[in-house]
């Protein structure tokens, strides 16, 4: 128990910074791939960003890989750990699965979450923009050459639309695909699954505030007609207590 304290602690500590060096990592990955002419200094220092960006996932890898007495396992339960070391722009999709499998799911926010993997649908959509651009640019029969073919091509494969208007000839694009369309089906599943149940979650509030006003009407009802039958009783055995019944107010004249 105590080293999984220790583990939640360090989550809980690099969750935000972590996700902070994804976004530079993003940065430092789009720039050279938008700008292929960009003078030589500038790919050095985002090479140099990326390099120090996979370190510092690698550490954070390692670091709750030697907190948890049972490695093997936490591999097998980690694999987007894993990938994220290889990959640092994969750390919201590992945030993500942080969030829907822990122990904290069921109370999240159902707005909160949307939103949250909603970001990172726009981030798997950039990243599979850049990627196959950067593979297909070159390619002798390829037909992705701009970052907006890119984009429109990674739109229509996460929603599996598929136009084939723009495709990918290369094997590695083709591989780039075939990750973005199970990814992108899935989170946006997510999407779609979290909206449902905010809804459902308001028709059922507002279904469990009406049955709780019917019940306390229906208990004021139940006492009422208890005072009712109690005065009548009353009534009988004790006549000269008998409550006065005020009849019509007749007019008052001019």
């Amino acid at each position: 128990m105590k080293y999984r304290i220790k583990v939640d602690e360090w989550e809980q500590r690099t969750r935000t910074p972590l996700l902070l060096l994804a976004a530079c990592f993003a940065l430092a990955y789009a720039v050279p791939v938008l700008a292929p002419d960009a003078p030589a200094w500038i790919h050095t220092a985002c090479r140099a960003v990326e390099w120090a960006v996979w370190a510092a996932f690698a550490g954070d890898y390692a670091t709750r890989l030697l907190l948890t007495p049972d490695r093997w396992a936490f591999v097998r339960r980690h694999p987007l750990d894993l990938l994220a070391v290889a990959l640092p722009l994969i750390q919201p999709l590992r945030l993500v699965s942080t969030l829907l499998l822990g122990r904290r799911a069921r109370n999240a926010p159902q707005i909160t979450l949307t939103v949250y993997v909603a970001g990172s649908v726009v981030g798997l959509l950039m990243f599979g923009s850049l990627a196959v651009l950067q593979v297909e640019r070159d390619a002798p029969d390829g037909n992705i050459r701009t970052i907006g073919d890119a984009v429109w091509w990674s739109f229509t494969t996460m929603t599996t639309v598929g136009y084939g208007d723009l495709a990918p000839t290369t094997g590695l694009g083709r591989l780039l695909a075939v990750g973005l369309m199970l990814s992108g089906i899935a989170l946006l599943g997510v999407v779609t699954a979290n909206i449902a149940a905010w809804f459902i979650s308001r028709f059922e509030r507002d279904n469990a505030e009406e049955m709780r006003q019917t019940a306390l009407l229906e208990a004021l009802t139940l006492e009422v007609a208890a005072l009712r039958a109690e005065m009548a009783d009353l009534a009988r055995t004790s006549p000269s207590v008998a409550p006065k019944v005020p009849g019509p107010v007749s007019p008052t004249p001019p």
